[in-house]
């Protein structure tokens, strides 16, 4: 038996870390019980803009919104793009609920659980954009297959973008972004990878490209604890 078992995301068939913190607050509560049932995505079934929205738009998809300030920034300003969210800590989508009401947000959906499982629903070709910010970097050897830039995940994200498509990817720690280059080096092979590295030297992942929300975690991570962020971005063949 070795730590390094093979795996990832797609395989383990459970979530891991906190899926609730400090109670909701009443505002937050009474968003959980009123607004989510009528933006949540729906458990069963193939998920398209279509069904979420009521007509085809461009359909973007976050894996981990934490606090929902990056989902509903965009959501702003594409309001006739379609959003969907899925973030398992139910204080993170309290939080993404506030946004969504106070910025009256009709083009978001939110599912409280695992992205993985509304990923698969998602009909390949369908996405616009993919976004993946700040996952659990996991960063113990033992637990590499945990994250979620894992060649199962980023299979799955490639799967659901159309031609054209992006998927962007940000961290803050130093183990995890040598583990998702060293993946996304197999899935840019110009012969065979899926996805075109968007990149024009250092000053591309170094500095957060135009369009692109500084998050609360970023924000923190940089100021209060001096962490250097790398931004990427994946285009898909």
């Amino acid at each position: 038996m070795t730590a390094h078992k093979e795996g990832d995301p797609t395989t383990l068939s459970r979530l891991y870390g906190r899926s609730i913190g400090k109670p909701l607050r009443a505002r937050q509560q009474a968003l959980v019980d009123e607004l989510l049932p009528r933006i949540a995505v729906p458990e069963e079934g193939p998920i398209t803009a279509e069904r979420l929205f009521g007509e085809d738009c461009p359909l973007h998809f976050e894996i981990g919104f934490g606090g929902g300030e990056h989902l509903a920034y965009h959501a702003d300003l594409l309001p006739n793009h379609g959003f969907i969210g899925a973030e398992p800590f139910l204080n993170g989508v309290a939080q993404a609920l506030v946004h969504v009401e106070e910025q009256r947000l009709a083009n978001v959906r939110l599912h409280d659980g695992d992205a993985l499982g509304v990923l698969s629903r998602i009909p390949d070709g369908a996405l616009t954009m993919a976004y993946l910010l700040h996952p659990d970097p996991w960063p113990k050897a033992r637990h590499a297959k945990r994250r979620m830039m894992n060649d199962g995940p980023v299979r799955m994200i490639a799967d659901k973008l159309k031609p054209g498509g992006e998927f962007r990817f940000g961290t803050d720690h130093p183990v995890y972004v040598r583990h998702a280059l060293m993946v996304m080096r197999r899935f840019t092979d110009p012969k065979t990878g899926p996805f075109q590295w968007v990149v024009d030297g250092p000053a591309s992942f170094q500095q957060r490209p135009s369009g692109w929300c500084e998050t609360r975690y970023e924000k923190k991570a940089r100021e209060q604890m001096g962490h250097e962020v790398w931004y990427f971005r994946f285009r898909r063949r």
